[in-house]
């Protein structure tokens, strides 16, 4: 309640420039040890809940997909040397937990300029030289670009030899839904359950894409954790190339 009267009386970009500080506060009515966040580490009494009834951390604002991404991110990468990471439209807990990281060289993108970024890469044409990333996040990207295929060229030539992607996005069961027809906001909202997105992945469809560009794909389909407040059947595409 106390979160959705700040942003009934603050600007949206007060509000971002302020998170730390405002959430500071909030967190004091938070405060217990039923539950923790893979990302902050803080530990807290119950989530917080948006509108769309995601459980967001308290401390840091992370969502359930920012927390698992980030578990299994830890899982993947090695601990001894430095890793170049490409992270497309990151949240904001994401960014300020990576990018004080010294083990990491950090290459938040966004084009929207939507997101917190340092760079405005098009994912069809991202200007670096072939395999140059050890990791890369593309977290709810590939619904919106048109181009899906030139997107997934570019992320495996990008990708080092070694490397590992996660990929994520919205999925159906069945096939992949598309339809070129469909092209206002009002339209595609019906159509693929938001105005900017531009299809609907079903996890095999998309997983058949990957492959077709090179990738070995693994399906990870996750259990329901509540004390790190992570969903159950949550699905990553992790993506390897070798």
């Amino acid at each position: 309640m106390l979160y959705n009267r700040l942003k009934k009386i603050f600007p949206k970009d007060f509000l971002i420039k302020n998170e730390l500080f405002f959430r500071r506060f909030i967190y004091i009515f938070y405060a217990g040890n039923n539950h923790q966040c893979t990302i902050c580490e803080k530990t807290f009494r119950k989530f917080l809940t948006n509108q769309r009834g995601e459980e967001l951390c308290p401390s840091c604002g992370s969502m359930p997909r920012d927390r698992r991404l980030f578990s299994e991110f830890k899982k993947e990468k090695s601990e001894a040397g430095v890793v170049k990471l490409l992270d497309f439209s990151p949240s904001r807990s994401l960014y300020r937990k990576l990018s004080k990281d010294k083990s990491i060289r950090y290459y938040p993108t966004d084009l929207s300029t939507d997101f917190i970024s340092e760079y405005q890469y098009d994912i069809t044409k991202i200007p670096v030289e072939d395999g140059f990333f050890d990791f890369i996040f593309c977290f709810h990207i590939l619904e919106h670009i048109d181009d899906d295929k030139a997107a997934i060229q570019e992320l495996f030539r990008t990708l080092k030899k070694g490397g590992k992607a996660f990929v994520q996005t919205p999925f159906i069961e069945g096939n992949i839904y598309e339809n070129p027809a469909v092209k206002t906001d009002e339209d595609r909202l019906k159509h693929f359950g938001q105005a900017d997105h531009v299809r609907i992945y079903s996890v095999n469809g998309l997983a058949e894409r990957l492959k077709n560009e090179g990738f070995e794909v693994e399906i990870k389909i996750f259990e329901e954790d509540p004390f790190f407040g992570l969903r159950k059947d949550e699905t990553i595409l992790l993506l390897s190339k070798n």
